[in-house]
């Protein structure tokens, strides 16, 4: 008689909660296996036997993810059921990957501690994204500030320059803290960036796309309408070549040219932004010593000039011998060399794990990325309103450029920018903005089935 009742009770539990939620916690459940079976298979590799700290590295994470998805379950119903397994599984592979570089460097005599330390700022990044999903009624209520937040985005950007809170690390004026803290303030300005041009684009769509003057049989935007999106450009830009940041100022363009082009839809911009970036480029690696060594060391990456100079090809190479040594199915986590590279826990944890996973590894971690900033595209494709399709598209490609960017240019086939592989590296500042997006896109996704019901 009770099998029959709970059989009867199985539909309406359905209809209770929706299946995208129920699918999301089975993903879930097998990302957190895929996770502990990473740190089991790197612990036996390397230390020849299992132990119970693995589970430090595990369960607060595994236990954080399923306090997000009972967030979204309880604000979020409708929200994507794609989007949080997929950021938990690249975010549990980093985690295991600076684990399995931490015993290494235990066994060489170091101190080790990245990987405990990058397991707790996971940890506070899905909780502020879980606080994000709670508190933000709707996302709608920040197209009223986008002046506000292009000005937030200017502000963080100068900090670093600041004569006091600002820190220079390897080169680059990007950190403001003390000794033992820092946060990297141009990773949350991407965000305030991408909702500033989102609500600057969709209140002057008409005039960009069809107001302006003919100059050689091309239609030009009025100052006044172009202006304001340009002078926050060129501010974002000067402030990046004070800090000597070429990966960000990329990033920061992109951003720019792709959502100006889909708000308008004119391929003036995409030409323009062509040629801003070629001739950029070819002035910045003369004028700049630190832009043309990224390109020498990029172009000629063997010549014993470029490999013994600092801040020359060194790392590079050693992440094309690491993905060579890891051929086509890899040596195994905990089977390779990954220490060897320079950075690998950050800047160069692509090429670590290329190394232990192989190519078939990266093309399933670029399936991974890919899927989930198709995930993005598809929420702004089913909104009906311009500012969230928008906020929507400029949040995902953010995510794709910055993975195109640090993957190519691990591989040798870009110059080396500086970026951070989201999810995926150390830092908790590129874990604290990445998890921000994917709780922006699962808001606008829950809105986005909300309307279209409606």
């Amino acid at each position: 008689m009770s099998n029959l009742s709970l059989t009867g009770a199985i539909p309406a539990l359905i209809k209770t909660v929706p299946r995208s939620r129920n699918f999301e916690a089975v993903l879930l459940f097998w990302v957190s296996g895929i996770h502990a079976f990473a740190l089991a298979q790197i612990q036996l590799s390397i230390l020849q036997v299992m132990t119970w700290d693995m589970l430090l590295y595990w369960a607060p994470p595994t236990i954080t993810a399923l306090i997000f998805h009972w967030v979204l379950r309880r604000r979020a119903l409708k929200a994507d059921g794609l989007m949080l397994p997929l950021a938990f599984l690249l975010n549990g592979l980093g985690i295991a990957m600076i684990y399995r570089l931490d015993l290494a460097e235990i066994a060489s005599g170091g101190a080790g501690g990245v990987a405990i330390r990058q397991v707790w700022l996971s940890c506070f990044a899905m909780l502020i994204a879980a606080a994000v999903v709670r508190w933000v009624p709707d996302h709608l209520t920040l197209r009223r500030w986008p002046f506000v937040s292009g000005l937030s985005a200017i502000v963080l950007l100068m900090l670093p320059a600041a004569p006091v809170i600002g820190r220079t690390i390897n080169g680059a004026t990007l950190w403001v803290g003390t000794d033992d803290l820092s946060f990297q303030p141009g990773e949350i300005a991407k965000i305030l960036l991408a909702i500033f041009f989102a609500g600057y684009l969709v209140s002057r769509q008409s005039s960009l796309a069809e107001i302006g003057s003919r100059v050689l049989g091309v239609r030009v935007p009025r100052a006044k309408d172009l202006g304001p999106i340009l002078l926050f450009w060129l501010a974002s830009l000067v402030v990046l070549v004070i800090q000597r940041d070429l990966g960000t100022s990329i990033l920061y363009f992109g951003l720019f040219l792709v959502m100006i082009y889909v708000a308008t839809g004119r391929g003036f911009y995409v030409g323009a932004g062509i040629v801003m970036i070629v001739s950029g480029t070819l002035v910045a690696s003369r004028l700049f010593d630190y832009v043309g060594n990224r390109f020498d060391s990029w172009l000629n990456p063997f010549s014993l000039e470029n490999y013994n100079a600092v801040g020359g090809s060194y790392q590079l190479v050693q992440a094309i011998f690491g993905i060579a040594h890891g051929d086509v199915i890899g040596t195994g986590l905990g089977g390779g060399f990954p220490q060897l590279i320079p950075l690998a826990e950050s800047d160069f944890i692509f090429a670590a794990l290329g190394e232990e996973l192989g190519l078939a590894g990266i093309f399933v971690i670029l399936a991974v990325y890919l899927l989930l900033v198709y995930r993005g595209l598809r929420i702004a494709n089913s909104h009906p309103d311009d500012f969230s399709k928008l906020l929507s598209l400029g949040l995902s490609f953010v995510i794709g450029l910055q993975v195109f960017v640090v993957a190519g240019g691990v591989m040798g086939l870009l110059p080396l920018t500086g970026l951070t592989t989201p999810f995926l590296a150390a830092g908790g500042s590129s874990l604290l903005a990445n998890w921000s997006i994917i709780a922006l896109l699962l808001i606008i996704s829950d809105s986005s089935l909300r309307s279209n019901r409606e």
